[in-house]
Protein backbone atom coordinates (compact mmCIF):
# COMPACT_ATOMS: atom_id res chain seq x y z
CA UNK A 1 0.00 0.00 0.00
CA UNK A 2 1.08 3.64 -0.60
CA UNK A 3 2.84 5.56 2.04
CA UNK A 4 0.93 8.91 1.36
CA UNK A 5 -2.54 9.97 1.74
CA UNK A 6 -4.23 11.17 -2.00
CA UNK A 7 -6.06 13.53 -2.36
CA UNK A 8 -9.62 13.68 -3.69
CA UNK A 9 -10.12 12.99 -7.27
CA UNK A 10 -10.70 15.90 -9.48
CA UNK A 11 -12.71 15.83 -12.40
CA UNK A 12 -9.74 15.30 -14.96
CA UNK A 13 -8.84 12.32 -12.73
CA UNK A 14 -12.13 10.74 -13.03
CA UNK A 15 -11.85 11.42 -16.80
CA UNK A 16 -8.64 9.97 -17.46
CA UNK A 17 -9.81 6.58 -15.27
CA UNK A 18 -12.57 6.37 -17.18
CA UNK A 19 -10.61 6.32 -20.63
CA UNK A 20 -8.76 3.81 -18.84
CA UNK A 21 -11.49 1.65 -17.62
CA UNK A 22 -13.73 1.83 -20.74
CA UNK A 23 -12.18 -1.09 -22.92
CA UNK A 24 -13.35 -3.19 -19.12
CA UNK A 25 -16.25 -1.85 -18.94
CA UNK A 26 -17.55 -2.29 -22.58
CA UNK A 27 -16.19 -6.13 -22.91
CA UNK A 28 -17.87 -6.75 -19.56
CA UNK A 29 -21.31 -5.23 -20.84
CA UNK A 30 -20.75 -8.27 -23.67
CA UNK A 31 -20.94 -10.58 -21.36
CA UNK A 32 -24.00 -9.19 -20.16
CA UNK A 33 -25.51 -8.42 -23.88
CA UNK A 34 -24.95 -12.15 -24.55
CA UNK A 35 -26.51 -13.61 -21.20
CA UNK A 36 -29.64 -11.40 -21.68
CA UNK A 37 -30.04 -12.20 -26.02
CA UNK A 38 -29.75 -16.29 -24.97
CA UNK A 39 -31.95 -16.20 -21.94
CA UNK A 40 -34.63 -14.26 -24.31
CA UNK A 41 -33.94 -16.69 -26.66
CA UNK A 42 -34.20 -19.80 -24.40
CA UNK A 43 -37.38 -18.26 -23.07
CA UNK A 44 -39.37 -18.45 -26.05
CA UNK A 45 -39.38 -22.29 -25.34
CA UNK A 46 -40.96 -22.05 -22.45
CA UNK A 47 -43.79 -20.54 -19.71
CA UNK A 48 -41.51 -18.16 -18.07
CA UNK A 49 -40.35 -14.57 -19.66
CA UNK A 50 -37.07 -13.54 -19.56
CA UNK A 51 -38.68 -10.33 -16.97
CA UNK A 52 -39.99 -13.13 -14.53
CA UNK A 53 -36.70 -15.08 -14.09
CA UNK A 54 -34.87 -11.95 -13.85
CA UNK A 55 -36.59 -11.28 -10.91
CA UNK A 56 -37.48 -13.94 -9.24
CA UNK A 57 -36.59 -15.69 -5.97
CA UNK A 58 -34.65 -13.04 -3.49
CA UNK A 59 -35.42 -10.67 -5.91
CA UNK A 60 -39.40 -10.93 -5.60
CA UNK A 61 -38.75 -10.47 -1.87
CA UNK A 62 -37.12 -7.22 -2.58
CA UNK A 63 -39.55 -5.74 -4.93
CA UNK A 64 -41.89 -6.09 -2.23
CA UNK A 65 -39.70 -4.66 -0.06
CA UNK A 66 -39.43 -2.17 -2.46
CA UNK A 67 -43.40 -1.76 -2.91
CA UNK A 68 -44.98 -2.10 0.42
CA UNK A 69 -41.84 -1.54 3.73
CA UNK A 70 -40.81 -4.42 5.78
CA UNK A 71 -44.03 -5.33 7.15
CA UNK A 72 -45.54 -6.32 4.19
CA UNK A 73 -45.21 -9.81 5.35
CA UNK A 74 -45.98 -10.85 9.16
CA UNK A 75 -43.57 -11.91 11.23
CA UNK A 76 -41.05 -9.53 9.72
CA UNK A 77 -39.13 -12.15 7.13
CA UNK A 78 -38.31 -9.46 4.86
CA UNK A 79 -35.74 -7.82 7.43
CA UNK A 80 -33.32 -10.05 6.41
CA UNK A 81 -33.13 -8.39 3.73
CA UNK A 82 -30.79 -5.14 3.84
CA UNK A 83 -32.37 -2.06 2.81
CA UNK A 84 -30.31 -0.22 0.42
CA UNK A 85 -31.22 -1.73 -2.93
CA UNK A 86 -34.78 -1.98 -2.30
CA UNK A 87 -34.44 2.24 -1.16
CA UNK A 88 -33.24 2.21 -4.39
CA UNK A 89 -35.55 0.45 -6.43
CA UNK A 90 -38.14 2.48 -4.88
CA UNK A 91 -35.99 6.03 -5.75
CA UNK A 92 -36.20 4.97 -9.13
CA UNK A 93 -39.65 4.70 -9.08
CA UNK A 94 -40.12 7.68 -8.57
CA UNK A 95 -39.28 8.64 -11.80
CA UNK A 96 -39.42 5.66 -14.01
CA UNK A 97 -42.28 4.54 -16.06
CA UNK A 98 -41.07 0.74 -15.71
CA UNK A 99 -42.41 -1.43 -13.15
CA UNK A 100 -40.72 -2.43 -10.40
CA UNK A 101 -39.39 -5.56 -11.35
CA UNK A 102 -37.82 -3.90 -14.25
CA UNK A 103 -36.65 -1.18 -12.01
CA UNK A 104 -34.91 -3.81 -9.70
CA UNK A 105 -33.15 -4.79 -12.83
CA UNK A 106 -32.25 -2.31 -14.53
CA UNK A 107 -30.46 -0.80 -10.76
CA UNK A 108 -28.94 -4.23 -11.10
CA UNK A 109 -27.45 -4.17 -14.71
CA UNK A 110 -26.33 -0.70 -14.32
CA UNK A 111 -24.37 -1.69 -11.06
CA UNK A 112 -22.87 -4.34 -12.40
CA UNK A 113 -21.29 -2.52 -15.15
CA UNK A 114 -20.29 0.33 -12.49
CA UNK A 115 -18.86 -2.89 -10.68
CA UNK A 116 -17.00 -3.63 -13.64
CA UNK A 117 -15.14 -0.68 -13.29
CA UNK A 118 -14.22 -0.93 -9.50
CA UNK A 119 -12.93 -4.42 -10.47
CA UNK A 120 -10.75 -2.84 -13.62
CA UNK A 121 -9.37 -0.33 -11.46
CA UNK A 122 -8.48 -2.55 -8.66
CA UNK A 123 -6.71 -4.83 -11.10
CA UNK A 124 -4.97 -1.94 -13.12
CA UNK A 125 -3.77 -0.49 -9.62
CA UNK A 126 -2.21 -4.21 -8.44
CA UNK A 127 -0.92 -5.34 -11.99
CA UNK A 128 -1.61 -3.74 -15.16
CA UNK A 129 -4.00 -2.61 -17.56
CA UNK A 130 -4.38 -5.60 -19.44
CA UNK A 131 -4.63 -7.36 -16.17
CA UNK A 132 -7.69 -5.07 -14.94
CA UNK A 133 -9.24 -5.41 -18.22
CA UNK A 134 -8.84 -9.21 -17.88
CA UNK A 135 -9.83 -8.88 -14.02
CA UNK A 136 -13.26 -7.54 -15.01
CA UNK A 137 -14.20 -9.91 -18.15
CA UNK A 138 -13.40 -12.92 -15.94
CA UNK A 139 -15.76 -12.07 -12.96
CA UNK A 140 -18.81 -11.51 -16.07
CA UNK A 141 -17.96 -15.26 -17.24
CA UNK A 142 -17.65 -17.13 -13.77
CA UNK A 143 -20.80 -19.79 -13.96
CA UNK A 144 -23.06 -17.83 -11.58
CA UNK A 145 -22.40 -14.71 -13.41
CA UNK A 146 -25.99 -14.53 -14.34
CA UNK A 147 -26.81 -13.49 -11.11
CA UNK A 148 -24.83 -10.29 -11.61
CA UNK A 149 -28.02 -9.12 -14.01
CA UNK A 150 -31.09 -10.23 -11.84
CA UNK A 151 -32.58 -8.39 -9.16
CA UNK A 152 -30.38 -9.48 -6.66
CA UNK A 153 -27.41 -7.19 -5.05
CA UNK A 154 -24.24 -9.03 -5.55
CA UNK A 155 -23.26 -6.35 -8.35
CA UNK A 156 -24.21 -3.02 -6.03
CA UNK A 157 -21.98 -4.82 -3.42
CA UNK A 158 -19.49 -5.57 -4.83
CA UNK A 159 -19.25 -1.85 -7.02
CA UNK A 160 -19.49 -0.30 -3.50
CA UNK A 161 -16.64 -3.22 -2.13
CA UNK A 162 -14.27 -2.58 -5.41
CA UNK A 163 -14.07 0.62 -5.39
CA UNK A 164 -13.56 1.06 -1.42
CA UNK A 165 -10.88 -1.82 -1.60
CA UNK A 166 -8.97 0.23 -4.41
CA UNK A 167 -9.91 3.62 -1.66
CA UNK A 168 -7.98 1.62 0.90
CA UNK A 169 -5.12 1.16 -1.51
CA UNK A 170 -4.66 4.22 -2.10
CA UNK A 171 -4.85 5.57 1.72
CA UNK A 172 -7.92 7.61 0.93
CA UNK A 173 -9.27 6.63 4.29
CA UNK A 174 -12.55 8.90 4.61
CA UNK A 175 -13.86 7.30 0.87
CA UNK A 176 -13.14 4.22 1.84
CA UNK A 177 -15.08 4.56 4.70
CA UNK A 178 -17.89 5.93 3.33
CA UNK A 179 -18.19 3.70 0.54
CA UNK A 180 -17.89 0.94 3.40
CA UNK A 181 -20.69 2.42 5.16
CA UNK A 182 -23.08 2.38 2.36
CA UNK A 183 -22.09 -1.36 1.28
CA UNK A 184 -22.97 -1.89 5.12
CA UNK A 185 -26.62 -1.30 3.82
CA UNK A 186 -26.43 -3.57 1.22
CA UNK A 187 -25.42 -7.37 2.52
CA UNK A 188 -25.11 -8.75 5.96
CA UNK A 189 -21.55 -10.32 4.42
CA UNK A 190 -20.51 -6.53 4.26
CA UNK A 191 -19.47 -6.90 7.80
CA UNK A 192 -15.76 -8.32 5.67
CA UNK A 193 -15.67 -5.09 4.06
CA UNK A 194 -16.30 -3.01 7.27
CA UNK A 195 -13.66 -5.53 9.33
CA UNK A 196 -10.71 -5.16 6.90
CA UNK A 197 -11.38 -1.52 6.72
CA UNK A 198 -11.67 -0.82 10.53
CA UNK A 199 -9.00 -3.19 10.92
CA UNK A 200 -6.28 -1.23 8.48
CA UNK A 201 -7.24 2.06 9.90
CA UNK A 202 -6.69 0.95 13.36
CA UNK A 203 -3.38 0.05 12.23
CA UNK A 204 -2.98 3.29 10.55
CA UNK A 205 -4.02 5.01 13.63
CA UNK A 206 -1.82 3.05 16.17
CA UNK A 207 1.63 3.90 13.36
CA UNK A 208 0.09 7.46 13.63
CA UNK A 209 -0.25 7.55 9.86
CA UNK A 210 -1.91 10.39 7.57
CA UNK A 211 -3.72 12.17 10.71
CA UNK A 212 -6.85 12.32 11.43
CA UNK A 213 -8.00 10.72 8.17
CA UNK A 214 -7.98 7.23 9.45
CA UNK A 215 -9.63 7.74 12.86
CA UNK A 216 -13.09 9.07 10.40
CA UNK A 217 -12.79 6.01 8.00
CA UNK A 218 -12.44 3.93 10.26
CA UNK A 219 -15.40 5.50 12.97
CA UNK A 220 -17.53 5.84 9.50
CA UNK A 221 -16.62 2.10 7.90
CA UNK A 222 -19.44 -0.04 10.99
CA UNK A 223 -22.20 2.86 10.44
CA UNK A 224 -24.46 0.93 7.89
CA UNK A 225 -23.89 -2.30 8.34
CA UNK A 226 -24.56 -1.87 12.52
CA UNK A 227 -26.83 0.93 12.08
CA UNK A 228 -29.55 -1.93 10.33
CA UNK A 229 -28.72 -4.69 12.59
CA UNK A 230 -29.32 -2.37 15.59
CA UNK A 231 -32.68 -0.96 13.93
CA UNK A 232 -33.44 -4.59 13.02
CA UNK A 233 -33.07 -5.16 17.05
CA UNK A 234 -35.12 -2.22 17.75
CA UNK A 235 -38.27 -3.37 15.87
CA UNK A 236 -38.15 -6.89 17.03
CA UNK A 237 -37.55 -5.72 20.51
CA UNK A 238 -34.67 -8.51 20.65
CA UNK A 239 -30.77 -7.10 20.47
CA UNK A 240 -30.05 -10.27 17.93
CA UNK A 241 -33.26 -9.30 15.99
CA UNK A 242 -31.53 -9.86 12.67
CA UNK A 243 -29.53 -13.29 13.91
CA UNK A 244 -32.80 -14.88 15.46
CA UNK A 245 -34.94 -13.91 11.72
CA UNK A 246 -32.24 -15.63 9.96
CA UNK A 247 -32.25 -18.88 12.18
CA UNK A 248 -35.80 -19.26 12.83
CA UNK A 249 -37.26 -17.75 9.85
CA UNK A 250 -34.91 -18.49 6.50
CA UNK A 251 -33.32 -21.43 8.87
CA UNK A 252 -30.01 -20.43 8.05
CA UNK A 253 -26.79 -19.75 10.60
CA UNK A 254 -23.19 -20.24 11.12
CA UNK A 255 -22.25 -23.52 11.37
CA UNK A 256 -18.60 -23.16 10.37
CA UNK A 257 -18.73 -24.87 7.36
CA UNK A 258 -20.22 -28.28 8.52
CA UNK A 259 -23.73 -28.44 6.45
CA UNK A 260 -21.64 -27.30 3.09
CA UNK A 261 -19.06 -29.80 3.73
CA UNK A 262 -21.73 -32.81 4.22
CA UNK A 263 -23.58 -31.60 0.94
CA UNK A 264 -19.95 -31.39 -0.64
CA UNK A 265 -19.45 -34.93 0.10
CA UNK A 266 -22.87 -36.45 -0.81
CA UNK A 267 -22.69 -34.10 -4.12
CA UNK A 268 -19.09 -35.31 -5.00
CA UNK A 269 -20.18 -39.33 -4.12
CA UNK A 270 -23.73 -39.65 -5.84
CA UNK A 271 -25.18 -38.46 -9.21
CA UNK A 272 -26.14 -35.34 -8.36
CA UNK A 273 -28.04 -32.26 -9.58
CA UNK A 274 -26.01 -29.75 -12.21
CA UNK A 275 -25.70 -26.77 -9.75
CA UNK A 276 -24.69 -28.35 -6.84
CA UNK A 277 -21.99 -30.36 -8.64
CA UNK A 278 -20.82 -26.96 -10.39
CA UNK A 279 -20.96 -25.16 -7.07
CA UNK A 280 -18.66 -27.76 -5.26
CA UNK A 281 -16.46 -26.98 -8.30
CA UNK A 282 -16.52 -23.21 -7.56
CA UNK A 283 -16.19 -23.66 -3.82
CA UNK A 284 -12.85 -25.69 -4.12
CA UNK A 285 -11.13 -23.45 -7.04
CA UNK A 286 -12.13 -20.52 -4.82
CA UNK A 287 -9.99 -21.97 -1.56
CA UNK A 288 -7.17 -22.64 -4.56
CA UNK A 289 -7.00 -19.09 -6.24
CA UNK A 290 -7.14 -17.57 -2.19
CA UNK A 291 -4.09 -19.81 -1.86
CA UNK A 292 -2.56 -18.92 -5.06
CA UNK A 293 -3.14 -15.19 -4.09
CA UNK A 294 -1.19 -15.54 -0.67
CA UNK A 295 1.70 -17.13 -2.59
CA UNK A 296 1.53 -13.85 -4.97
CA UNK A 297 1.27 -12.02 -2.29
CA UNK A 298 -1.43 -10.07 -2.78
CA UNK A 299 -1.63 -7.50 -0.32
CA UNK A 300 -2.81 -8.31 3.28
CA UNK A 301 -6.03 -6.51 3.58
CA UNK A 302 -7.20 -7.99 0.10
CA UNK A 303 -6.73 -11.37 0.84
CA UNK A 304 -8.36 -11.16 3.97
CA UNK A 305 -11.36 -9.30 2.48
CA UNK A 306 -11.56 -12.55 -0.01
CA UNK A 307 -11.67 -15.06 2.86
CA UNK A 308 -14.46 -13.37 5.35
CA UNK A 309 -16.35 -13.28 2.27
CA UNK A 310 -15.36 -17.24 1.20
CA UNK A 311 -15.99 -17.98 4.58
CA UNK A 312 -19.37 -16.39 5.43
CA UNK A 313 -20.73 -18.26 2.09
CA UNK A 314 -19.15 -21.71 3.37
CA UNK A 315 -19.77 -21.33 7.26
CA UNK A 316 -23.54 -20.38 6.82
CA UNK A 317 -25.92 -23.52 6.85
CA UNK A 318 -28.22 -23.89 4.43
CA UNK A 319 -28.88 -22.77 1.15
CA UNK A 320 -26.17 -24.94 -0.66
CA UNK A 321 -27.30 -23.74 -4.46
CA UNK A 322 -26.57 -20.20 -3.51
CA UNK A 323 -22.98 -20.57 -2.04
CA UNK A 324 -21.43 -20.18 -5.61
CA UNK A 325 -23.26 -16.66 -6.03
CA UNK A 326 -22.43 -15.65 -2.76
CA UNK A 327 -18.26 -15.23 -3.67
CA UNK A 328 -18.84 -13.28 -6.62
CA UNK A 329 -18.10 -10.26 -4.42
CA UNK A 330 -14.65 -11.97 -3.91
CA UNK A 331 -13.74 -10.66 -7.12
CA UNK A 332 -9.91 -11.00 -6.20
CA UNK A 333 -9.77 -14.99 -5.99
CA UNK A 334 -9.72 -14.42 -10.12
CA UNK A 335 -6.57 -12.15 -9.88
CA UNK A 336 -4.36 -15.54 -10.28
CA UNK A 337 -6.38 -16.26 -13.64
CA UNK A 338 -6.28 -12.93 -14.45
CA UNK A 339 -2.67 -12.24 -14.76
CA UNK A 340 -1.96 -15.62 -16.19
CA UNK A 341 -4.01 -14.66 -19.22
CA UNK A 342 -2.51 -11.24 -18.88
CA UNK A 343 0.91 -13.13 -20.25
CA UNK A 344 -0.83 -15.25 -22.78
CA UNK A 345 -0.81 -14.58 -26.39
CA UNK A 346 -4.02 -12.02 -27.27
CA UNK A 347 -5.30 -14.38 -29.39
CA UNK A 348 -4.95 -16.98 -27.03
CA UNK A 349 -6.97 -15.34 -24.36
CA UNK A 350 -9.65 -14.67 -26.75
CA UNK A 351 -10.04 -18.23 -27.21
CA UNK A 352 -9.80 -18.94 -23.46
CA UNK A 353 -12.68 -16.27 -22.65
CA UNK A 354 -14.99 -17.08 -25.77
CA UNK A 355 -15.41 -20.61 -24.30
CA UNK A 356 -15.63 -19.48 -20.45
CA UNK A 357 -18.32 -16.94 -21.66
CA UNK A 358 -20.33 -19.69 -24.00
CA UNK A 359 -20.27 -22.04 -20.97
CA UNK A 360 -21.53 -19.25 -18.88
CA UNK A 361 -24.63 -18.38 -20.69
CA UNK A 362 -25.51 -21.86 -21.32
CA UNK A 363 -25.28 -22.25 -17.45
CA UNK A 364 -27.06 -19.77 -17.22
CA UNK A 365 -29.95 -20.55 -19.26
CA UNK A 366 -30.12 -23.78 -16.93
CA UNK A 367 -30.10 -21.90 -13.77
CA UNK A 368 -32.92 -19.61 -15.16
CA UNK A 369 -35.39 -21.99 -16.88
CA UNK A 370 -34.40 -25.77 -15.84
CA UNK A 371 -33.01 -25.13 -12.24
CA UNK A 372 -36.31 -24.43 -9.99
CA UNK A 373 -33.97 -23.41 -6.92
CA UNK A 374 -32.50 -20.16 -6.48
CA UNK A 375 -29.29 -19.81 -8.43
Amino acid sequence: MHAHAATAPSGRTWAVAARLAWPAVALYAVTRVLTFVVLAIWSRSTPESLGKVLGDFDGAHYVLIADKGYDAVAGGKEMALFPLYPMLVRGLGWVSPLSTAQNAILISAVASLVAAWGIFAVGNHLADRRTGILLAVLWGVVPHALVQSMAYTESLFTALSAFALLALLRRNWVTAGVLTAVAGLTRPSAIALVGVVGLVALIAVVRRQDGWRPWVGGLLAPLGWLGYILWVGNQTGRIDGWFHIQKTIWRSSFDFGSSAFRVAKKTLSTASALDFTVVTFVLVAAILLLALNVVDRLPWPLILYSALILISAIGASNYYNAKARLILPAFLLLLPAARALARTQISKAALILTFLAATSVTFAGYLAFIWKLSP
